[in-house]
């Protein structure tokens, strides 16, 4: 993630990741239905509905993967190799960009294991996607943690800050492996992965292309100090911004899409079944009626 365009994708990346997440808790609270599976509804027909149950998650997940791994190779000079042949000698080259590489190969795992597990295994497997999730956010601190030998000052500082939110981000998505449906895990989760996004963009624009036009110092002790109260803000955005979220979920879900298709309110779970199953239950009812009605002439 060097450069500046280096941790705003990545950034952005995490950043909409992490509203998607908040945008589904926010429909498991006011529908009352578990928050790992969408409500399908029975009676999309036609050329389109195979394609309309279609999870695109975990295709934007291998998207996004392959983008920000083409654009940290396009920002290599030279040849692109692990290890240099000089008189007998074996170093290491370009540390950094395999850091990056590996971590973006965690990310397209985990789309891989979402596409496979959503699309075309018979029955979904939750616990696999969490796990491959899990997996890859705890790549992530070790690889975070080695990435900032090198640094000092400013960008010791935000790294420092970014660390501290991955390393309770894997705490959160260990836990949930334990407890998959529990809320305040999904929150937890959906809020740390904004602050990661939105706060990996803010590094971007400190180290390489600040706002104000003046180079962030290192050796000023106030620019380190406002590091961490720029992390605050970021930390108090994104709970304002989830509670954004939320109302706009309540307002939609509850006043929008009941006033245009007739819906009743969203709270039975008859409503959030998956729709195999629910159309097993009217083939069963149906076929109940039609002996009712043959034997009563």
């Amino acid at each position: 993630m060097g450069g500046f365009e280096g941790h705003l994708y990545p950034g952005l990346s995490l950043f909409f990741y992490g509203l998607y997440h908040a945008r589904l808790v926010s429909r498991a609270l006011i529908c009352n239905h578990p928050v790992q599976y969408r409500p399908c509804h029975p009676w999309r027909k036609g050329r389109w509905a195979r394609l309309q149950q279609i999870c695109y998650v975990g295709l934007v997940k291998i998207l996004s993967a392959f983008i920000l791994a083409a654009q940290e190779l396009h920002n290599v000079h030279g040849q692109f190799v692990l290890i240099s042949k000089i008189y007998h000698q074996r170093n290491f080259l370009y540390r950094k960009q395999w850091q990056h590489l590996t971590l973006y190969m965690t990310f397209f795992l985990s789309g891989c294991v979402d596409v496979v597990s959503q699309n075309l295994l018979p029955q979904r497997c939750a616990a696999l996607e969490q796990g491959a999730q899990a997996l890859g956010i705890f790549l992530f601190l070790p690889l975070m943690m080695s990435h900032m030998q090198d640094s000092e000052g400013v960008e010791l500082q935000s790294h420092i800050l970014l660390t501290q939110a991955i390393f309770v981000l894997v705490l959160v998505v260990i836990a949930e492996l334990w407890a998959p449906n529990m809320l305040q895990l999904w929150v937890m989760k959906a809020f740390f992965y904004m602050t990661i996004g939105s706060w990996l963009i803010q590094i971007g624009f400190m180290l390489y292309k600040p706002i104000s036009g003046y180079k962030w110092m290192d050796d000023d002790k106030n620019n380190v100090i406002f590091v961490t109260t720029f992390f605050c803000w970021h930390v108090a955005f994104i709970a304002i911004l989830m509670i954004w979220v939320y109302g706009f979920s309540f307002l939609w879900y509850y006043y929008i899409c009941r006033a245009e298709l007739n819906y009743p309110a969203p709270t039975s779970a008859r409503f959030y079944r998956h729709e195999d199953e629910l159309d097993m239950e009217y083939d069963f009812l149906y076929a109940i009626a039609f002996q009712l009605s043959s034997s009563n002439p």
